[in-house]
């Protein structure tokens, strides 16, 4: 039965192949929310086709994307249960809902700039958690486990190794360790207020350090402060970085280095542009330049025969995405050089 075969799956799937306890505690809450409830008395071979769909469409009142989390623990579940002969073969087909594709919000430049200035106003740690997210991507856990070691000041740049959740010290999320180079803002601010307290640079009033909900009070103090709509969540701040990076031009290859992203269908979704900057591109076609007659090919060539003599249409210089690693996130910074 299901509620017999779950605690195996937590300790020997979940727990033995390490991951990360905020996956755990996620799988534990889907189990005795939504499949318990439902599946706990039935044998695991009972499972069918039209029990999947009736349990979508209970949860139907769900968001999608916790739907399919949902389904997705199910299936691993009864996979594991294949794996380890507990079922001779899958019972039943889950296929996940179609989830549509997310929006990502984000401050644009002045907003961002009003952001980092009322932070400043407040508290030299609440300026510092906004460029920790806006200047150099990181997630809350990553800011709130930041230590004085993972900072390189000779090289001007922050090793992102390890976050927070709920006391947990873990790896980042994607399970791999980054290097982010730093904007001469951010730079000057972690270098002007160098402290021995902790290891961890982040601090409470008290000394202790900081958790989710100091970080979400700070980022709810800035807001209001700058105006802005108060949420007191501070991934917006990581998105914010994201766009900014794309609507300068940096190539998504980079960006999803930056970011920390597993996949580039991730970063993809971040390169996203304000409406400022559609108009723009929009405005070239007002503008008058050279133009090009001939049917163009895929390729970018000109067919042979028309204008352009066979030749190839010219496309943009190479970029070296090396270099640009390292000017690219520091021209993000507004400040003129010193």
């Amino acid at each position: 039965m299901l509620k017999e075969f779950a605690p195996r799956f937590i300790d020997g799937d979940a727990r033995a192949n390490r991951q990360k306890p905020s996956t755990i505690t996620s799988k534990e809450s889907l189990l005795r929310l939504y499949l318990l409830p439902r599946f706990g008395e039935r044998r695991l071979d009972e499972v069918t086709n039209e029990d999947i769909q009736h349990l979508k469409a209970e949860l139907r009142d769900l968001s999608t994307k916790t739907v399919n989390n949902v389904l997705t623990v199910f299936n691993r579940l009864l996979k594991v249960a294949v794996e380890w002969g507990v079922l001779d073969k899958m019972p039943a087909t889950i296929k996940l809902l179609k989830a549509p594709k997310p929006t990502m919000a984000f401050y644009d430049f002045a907003e961002y700039e009003r952001l980092v200035e009322a932070a400043g106003k407040l508290d030299w740690r609440i300026q510092l958690m906004v460029l920790l997210g806006g200047d150099a991507g990181l997630r809350s856990g990553e800011i709130i486990a930041l230590e004085w070691p993972d900072i390189d000041f000779r090289r001007g740049q922050l090793h992102i190794r390890q976050a927070e959740w709920r006391g947990h010290v873990t790896v980042p999320k994607g399970g791999r360790d980054r290097r982010v180079p730093m904007t001469k803002r951010l730079a000057a601010l972690l270098a002007a207020n160098r402290h021995l307290r902790e290891a961890r640079v982040l601090y409470r009033d008290d000394g202790e350090p900081v958790a989710r909900a100091t970080v979400s009070r700070w980022m709810k103090k800035a807001q209001t402060r700058a105006g802005l709509p108060v949420t007191g969540a501070l991934h917006i701040l990581r998105h914010t970085f994201c766009s900014r990076l794309a609507m300068r031009g940096a190539p998504a290859k980079a960006i999803q280095e930056l970011a920390g992203h597993e996949s580039l269908t991730t970063t993809q979704r971040y390169m996203h542009l304000t409406p400022a900057a559609k108009d723009a591109a929009i405005s070239l076609l007002d503008t008058a330049g050279p133009q090009l007659s001939g049917d163009l090919l895929e390729t970018g060539s000109a067919t042979p025969g028309k204008a352009g003599g066979g030749q190839k249409a010219k496309g943009p210089e190479p970029c070296d995405s090396g270099p640009f690693y390292w000017r690219g996130v520091r021209d993000l910074n507004p400040w003129p050089p010193a």
